[in-house]
């Protein structure tokens, strides 16, 4: 494994794939996004899903429902990416840090900008609902930690795949089924903001680490005493 494989927030292994992953999602939040805009009620797909209601989760689920609730909360996600966060400076991955914040910052960014874009309403005009922050945060969080540990473990393409998938696909169902079972969302809604994560997560690890590696490039030149003006 090469310096820069074992610093990167987006493993080689899956350069690819991500991008792949990361157009279809982009894909569905947009179809999702036209066929419910300016929508208050829910739609066939939904109500296949599960018939709407206001609450419709008792305890002692509901306890559980709301515990996953508050993470997708402005409370609970900072609580819970300044422990992610601290992990990283602690392992001595200032980069990985930096992913956690922007990755999860674009992706609540991007939802809260889509959702004034399609402005698709639940339990009133005031209630913005396409796409789920709470399921795009989570998702994140998870496609997040699924990058990094892949490539801390130099798994392949099919392994890290894999993983990368499950973490999303766990962690997207369990949010929402919390924001649907609480009647915050509907379903087409936590669907959206999977995808939304999905699309995000891979264009910022890129990101990241192109910027990093261009800020290690001109730090080496300058060290070097290399730079522009001595290249001819």
């Amino acid at each position: 494994m090469t310096g820069r494989s074992a610093r990167a927030v987006l493993p080689p292994s899956l350069g690819a794939r991500s991008g792949l992953i990361a157009a279809l999602g982009a894909l569905v939040v947009v179809v999702l996004g036209v066929l419910y805009a300016g929508h208050s009620e829910p739609g066939r797909v939904d109500r296949w899903i599960i018939a709407p209601t206001a609450d419709s989760v008792r305890p002692p689920w509901r306890h559980v429902a709301l515990a996953l609730d508050f993470l997708g909360e402005p409370a609970g996600s900072v609580l819970v990416v300044v422990a992610c966060v601290a992990g990283c400076l602690r392992l001595r991955r200032p980069r990985a840090a930096v992913f956690v914040v922007a990755g999860t910052g674009l992706t609540v960014g991007t939802t809260t900008l889509l959702k004034h874009l399609v402005g698709r309403t639940i339990h009133g005009a005031g209630n913005l609902s396409y796409p789920s922050g709470h399921t795009a945060f989570f998702t994140a969080l998870a496609l997040v930690a699924a990058l990094l540990a892949t490539g801390r473990l130099g798994l392949g393409r099919t392994a890290g795949t894999s993983l990368v998938l499950a973490a999303a696909l766990v962690a997207g169902a369990t949010m929402g089924w919390a924001e649907v079972r609480l009647g915050a969302h509907y379903p087409t809604d936590a669907l959206g903001g999977w995808c939304t994560a999905l699309a995000v997560i891979p264009a910022t690890a890129w990101l990241v680490d192109r910027t990093a590696d261009r800020a290690a490039e001109r730090t080496a030149e300058r060290m070097t005493g290399a730079g522009p003006r001595q290249r001819r």
